[in-house]
């Protein structure tokens, strides 16, 4: 029987793999994506969308993952690695900048053994910091 732990873990082994494929196929077709800034994103169509954004303007890699999960919800802790590729609508300007910085996310499973949510967080102000804005 997979488990809700075992469901996250695979879905950031392909976050960190840049396998969004492997990624979606961890998701509910209803997916609700909660990003730190912004609005909530509904759907797996969204989801890749936003994806292929992250993959043109970042890369990056989570390390020092803690994952807690009880029941059908989970709780992720970890390091962000980051470069900073092109330049995103409305934030500084990109030239390879590189960043560090603590995140997390909640996320909840549904009865088919898939992730229905998944809310990000991170300190923006800190990696503006660090990009130089």
């Amino acid at each position: 029987m997979t488990t809700t732990r075992d469901i996250v873990t695979t879905y950031y082994a392909a976050f960190n793999a840049g396998d969004s494929e492997a990624m979606l196929a961890c998701l509910a077709d209803d997916v609700r994506h909660d990003v730190n800034q912004g609005d909530p994103r509904h759907g797996k169509a969204l989801f890749r969308e936003f994806n292929a954004h992250m993959a043109k303007c970042y890369r990056e890699q989570l390390t020092d993952m803690v994952i807690f999960a009880e029941g059908d919800r989970a709780a992720a802790e970890f390091i962000v690695n980051g470069t900073y590729l092109a330049t995103d609508q409305g934030l500084p300007e990109a030239n390879g900048q590189t960043y560090r910085l603590p995140g997390g996310a909640f996320l909840s499973v549904n009865a088919d053994g898939l992730i229905d949510r998944v809310t990000t967080y991170y300190n923006l102000t800190d990696w503006m910091r660090q990009v130089g804005a």
